[in-house]
């Protein structure tokens, strides 16, 4: 059986499924920060090649503990955005295209849209 891709198999189903993972990835994202209060956040450094960069960061909890998270951007005109975001090593895009990827190996495209309007 071959493996399914993210999205369906009109363009118009593609569409939808990316800004389905766009919309999850930034609830995700700002439902994370939201989370953090009165945490340290320690710039690391940043690395930059073309249009791409990585800007690394640790944050510090109230205990001590230190969580790295990098963040994936990339340049669109004069601004930066985020378009992914690596959190102790795991990557959310990643981890949703893999959720994505499993929910169309075993159901279908619309049960993928049904399950990710449900998050919403």
């Amino acid at each position: 059986m071959p493996r399914a891709s993210l999205g369906g198999s009109t363009p118009a189903e593609r569409t939808e499924s990316v800004q389905l993972l766009a919309d999850l990835l930034e609830r995700s994202y700002v439902a994370r920060i939201e989370s953090y209060s009165g945490e340290r956040v320690v710039l690391l450094g940043d690395s930059i090649d073309g249009d791409l960069a990585v800007v690394k960061t640790r944050i510090v909890t109230k205990q001590g503990t230190e969580i790295p998270v990098d963040y994936r951007m990339l340049r669109r005109g004069d601004r930066w955005r985020v378009y992914d975001l690596t959190i102790e090593g795991v990557s959310l895009v990643a981890s949703y295209r893999s959720q994505f990827d499993r929910i169309l190996r075993t159901s279908s495209f619309e049960q993928l849209v049904n399950q990710a309007k449900e998050k919403r």
